[in-house]
């Protein structure tokens, strides 16, 4: 066996290995204190190492450039290992690793990112994995799009938040608002505050490209949005649009879109 394969076969036999060598990397880096406040921010029962986003992000990095050739399978059992213990930190760089070698993927895996967005309960996790990994896969193959169709309509909010933002990267790439659209509609008169919030932030970034049709979709919703819906919409939007739907929303009205 050549040398390259023999270390590619050992790499592949010890994901485990690997990912807890990145655990005590990561906690080598993370203090007591940061790790108990992050506890506090996020609200959740995962362990935490204390470590920051950056720092992981960099301690994913070295491990993927130490390993010239990931493949999906490897791409796969890494991120796995990682998410098979319940620490914040080692599913946040399962996370980046998908984000980072998303090009490995393919529609078929998106019964994986769905399964791994179920057993997140953290919008620090759901956001990655939903608006850069499933939004990626939704850009590069927009029929996987319809998968998203019964996310939208989940029990689970945070599935719901994750069909909201899988739309972030193709609509940045000027695919068709219908589906968002459609998506957000059926969302608008929710309570949950991470549904809400998805909604304004879809709306904010299109809105830096796609002013005119953010402004169309929630002049005549105004008076089902949210505030904070509301105030992301209009950040990108020309002053006049700005100031008729911020009136319109505060008179609980809807407004016309000409």
């Amino acid at each position: 066996m050549p040398l390259r394969a023999e270390v590619a076969s050992r790499w592949m036999e010890d994901w485990t290995g690997i990912a807890d060598e990145m655990e005590t990397q990561l906690r080598d880096l993370g203090t007591p204190e940061r790790a108990a406040g992050t506890r506090r921010y996020l609200k959740h029962d995962l362990d935490h190492l204390g470590a920051t986003v950056w720092q992981v992000r960099r301690v994913v990095r070295a491990t993927g450039d130490a390993r010239p050739e990931f493949s999906r399978d490897d791409l796969i059992a890494l991120a796995e290992a990682l998410w098979s213990k319940p620490v914040f930190e080692r599913r946040l760089a399962a996370a980046m690793l998908l984000e980072a070698r998303v090009e490995l993927l393919g529609p078929d895996d998106l019964g994986l990112l769905e399964r791994l967005l179920r057993a997140s309960g953290t919008w620090a996790l759901v956001d990655v994995l939903a608006g850069d990994v499933t939004g990626e896969l939704v850009a590069r193959y927009p029929d996987a799009a319809a998968r998203l169709d019964g996310w939208a309509a989940d029990d689970d909010f945070w599935i719901r938040r994750s069909a909201l933002l899988a739309m972030l990267v193709p609509l940045r790439r000027d695919a068709s608002f219908d589906r968002f659209g459609r998506y957000a509609d059926s969302m608008l008169d929710e309570k949950e505050f991470f549904i809400r919030k998805a909604i304004g932030w879809v709306l904010r970034e299109t809105g830096k490209r796609r002013p005119q049709q953010v402004f169309e979709w929630l002049a005549p919703r105004t008076h089902r949005a949210s505030g904070v819906t509301v105030r992301e919409a209009v950040k990108y939007l020309e002053p006049k649009q700005r100031e008729a739907l911020l009136a319109a929303y505060k008179a609980k009205r809807p407004t016309s879109p000409d």
